[in-house]
């Protein structure tokens, strides 16, 4: 199979995914619940139409509206899916095209293609983390917890060196336990310490740095972007873990390309 149909086949699958994430939550303001059953409308509470669980493609069906009672469809599903397909369509790429980002420890095929697993099932984890901290400001446990057993098992069975996913989680997750205690949980709190060990376990210590990093540039950044333009204040809440997220992708593709980048600076 060609680079193009390979990736190709990857955005497909991460669609379907995307959905298959979309089905199982509950479309409740504080997104906590997940639901095996027939999704409804926040609205209207009406069973959806099974044609309808493909939020991308009903969100452009329906003009962005409920089929039964027209209210706006929220635009957090399709694009969950959207950025789902990109991430799957990424995945690929390093498995097929330039190998980047691919960690030292799976440079065979088969290995490769476990890396895609592993990229693949930490994504339709990832990702309502960070939704679900982006509306709510909360990181619930029944998603942080199992990708702390997949990073730490398929990194293992990939052939991670177990101490350093050990240090790599535990080091990032003692960094958020600190601030947590001296501010007695103000500062940041008990998922975002579990979303630490996450990076920690899935990216090693130095990828995982790197992924922090970006994720409190990235904080700051959009924090005075909305400070600026009132809409929020010093006082404000910023939900980290959405931000904690996006580090953690970014270090997945491009953290080895720019600390190599950073060494050969130094000289």
């Amino acid at each position: 199979m060609s680079i193009f149909w390979s990736i190709a086949c990857a955005g497909v699958l991460g669609l379907i995914c995307g959905a298959f994430v979309n089905i199982f939550w509950l479309r409740t303001p504080d997104g906590l619940e997940f639901t095996a059953g027939r999704r409804k409308c926040v609205t209207c509470a009406t069973p959806m139409h099974a044609k309808d669980h493909f939020p991308l493609v009903s969100y452009v069906v329906l003009q962005a509206k409920c089929r039964a009672c027209k209210s706006v469809i929220p635009w957090q599903y399709p694009a969950l899916e959207i950025v789902m397909m990109l991430l799957f369509m990424g995945f690929a790429y390093q498995i097929v095209g330039q190998g980047v980002g691919v960690p030292y420890f799976a440079r065979d095929i088969g290995d490769t293609i476990g890396l895609f697993v592993r990229n693949a099932a930490i994504a339709m984890l990832l990702l309502p983390i960070f939704m679900f901290d982006y509306r709510s400001s909360i990181i619930p446990d029944r998603l942080s917890v199992p990708a702390m057993v997949i990073a730490l098992s398929l990194n293992a069975v990939l052939g991670m060196d177990p101490l350093v996913m050990l240090f790599g989680g535990f080091l990032l997750g003692a960094f958020f336990a600190i601030q947590y205690l001296v501010s007695r949980g103000t500062w940041v709190g008990g998922g975002d310490i579990r979303m630490a060990m996450v990076m920690g376990f899935l990216l090693g210590p130095e990828l995982g740095i790197f992924a922090l990093f970006v994720a409190y540039a990235l904080g700051a950044l959009i924090g005075i972007y909305l400070i600026l333009y009132r809409r929020r204040s010093l006082r404000s809440h910023v939900p980290f873990g959405t931000f904690m997220v996006a580090g953690t992708f970014i270090s997945l593709f491009f953290g080895h390309a720019v600390i190599e980048w950073y060494l050969a600076l130094l000289g």
